[in-house]
């Protein structure tokens, strides 16, 4: 069942890459990398439930806090105006 849930994910990741690649500004293009982000470390966490190994959810951990200090840094970077 797991797998069909990780399957299913697919259709939003696919949704976000093309609304990061379309994205008209920056703010939205960030967005759409911290929604990916969100839903490829829910991916992980799904396959590691799934196959029961740990380690998944090890790496969807550390992929979460490395994305949340990424995005605040990008975020600033834009907020200063300079693109």
């Amino acid at each position: 069942m797991f797998l069909w849930v990780a399957a299913f994910l697919l259709i939003p990741i696919s949704l976000t890459v093309i609304r990061l690649l379309l994205g008209p500004t920056a703010p939205d293009r960030l967005v759409a990398m911290d929604n990916l982000s969100t839903l490829v470390m829910l991916a992980m966490i799904t396959i590691g439930f799934a196959f029961s190994e740990v380690i998944y959810i090890d790496v969807a951990i550390v992929y979460a806090l490395l994305s949340f200090v990424a995005t605040l840094f990008v975020a600033k970077y834009i907020g200063r105006g300079t693109f």
